[in-house]
């Protein structure tokens, strides 16, 4: 069955895109969580994986081909008619400012606030686990108070630590391993993000929340 006698054209057609033969990417918007909690929690047979990602899912299905009546009503509901994602909340411990956090004195200079204040600032947020990427298991965080938000780093360093705290524009970041980065670094976690031994091997899952405590 040829993909366009399967997948009937949606009435957001741009919204719909079709990667590879087994990838549906699906513009989602701000709902992309709650669309992503309404199809793990329908657990429907035909998909093997989804992937948020900013504003959209990669749904990658066990067979190329058609699309479920299940899998089309849910990708089109509306975002009002999803239900709420709450997730697990982790309580990271994360030493602020000096060598472990670099950038912290800046980025509070720019926010008109001293160290102190910024910290006790992002230790009052509960963030949330939007999507993973860059590296496995690096959570790309929302919730960021509009002033503890900075741009990257004109000139990204050579290495970050891993378990080091990154603002990149509106979102957090924690790296889950050591490498090149260009977010502004504040902090730095013992938490293991990332363990191939473990069940799931990343520390975070898309929905989870978050709360960094000072140590």
């Amino acid at each position: 069955m040829a993909k366009s006698d399967a997948y009937p054209l949606s009435p957001r057609p741009s919204a719909w895109q079709w990667v590879g033969e087994r990838g549906l990417r699906v513009e989602t918007g701000a709902a992309t969580l709650a669309c992503y909690e309404s199809l793990v929690s329908q657990k429907l047979e035909e998909i093997e994986d989804i992937i948020p990602a900013d504003g959209s899912l990669l749904v990658v299905l066990r067979n190329g081909g058609g699309v479920s009546a299940a899998l089309r009503a849910t990708l089109d509901a509306p975002a009002a008619e999803a239900p709420s994602l709450t997730g697990t909340l982790h309580v990271v411990s994360v030493e602020f400012g000096g060598g472990a956090g670099p950038d912290l004195s800046e980025l509070a200079a720019r926010a008109r606030m001293d160290e102190s204040a910024y910290i006790s600032n992002l230790a009052a947020v509960e963030c949330r686990v939007d999507f993973l990427g860059f590296q496995p298991g690096f959570p790309y965080l929302s919730g960021l108070p509009e002033a503890l938000q900075a741009p990257r780093r004109k000139t990204p360093r050579v290495s970050v630590a891993s378990g080091s705290i990154g603002i990149g524009g509106r979102y957090a970041g924690i790296y889950s391993t050591a490498g090149p980065g260009g977010w502004q670094i504040i902090g730095r976690t013992s938490s293991v993000l990332f363990d191939v031994h473990r069940d799931p091997p990343t520390l975070f899952l898309p929905g989870d929340r978050i709360r960094f405590v000072p140590i």
